[in-house]
């Protein structure tokens, strides 16, 4: 049996369980991925500031959403004055983002 990942999986694995309330107080990292590119080594050392990187989606395309690296919903981008945000449009293929779709 592999060992616990999580504290919360610890406190099942003694018996113990995990409340709702510990649930909800866990803090997930989430973070946006825009699309993906494939570079050369060389290309990447020589990059500098003002180097574009191109990417295989369109403006258009929704964007991925990811909790603690792991997708869990797509989105479109939004831009209200200077900030940036994401607005969910539905869950996540985790199978479409491992084949690096854009469905």
């Amino acid at each position: 049996m592999a060992p616990p990942m999580w504290p919360l999986e610890l406190d099942y694995a003694r018996g113990r369980g995990a409340s709702v309330s510990q649930v909800k107080a866990v803090n997930v990292e989430i973070s946006v991925v825009l699309g993906r590119s494939t570079l050369p080594m060389q290309q990447l050392l020589r990059m500098g500031r003002g180097a574009v990187i191109p990417l295989d989606a369109k403006a258009s395309d929704e964007v991925w959403i990811l909790a603690n690296n792991h997708p869990v919903a797509r989105g479109e981008i939004q831009i209200n004055d200077d900030k940036i945000s994401i607005a969910v449009t539905r869950a996540a293929d985790v199978y479409d983002f491992m084949a690096g779709g854009t469905s």
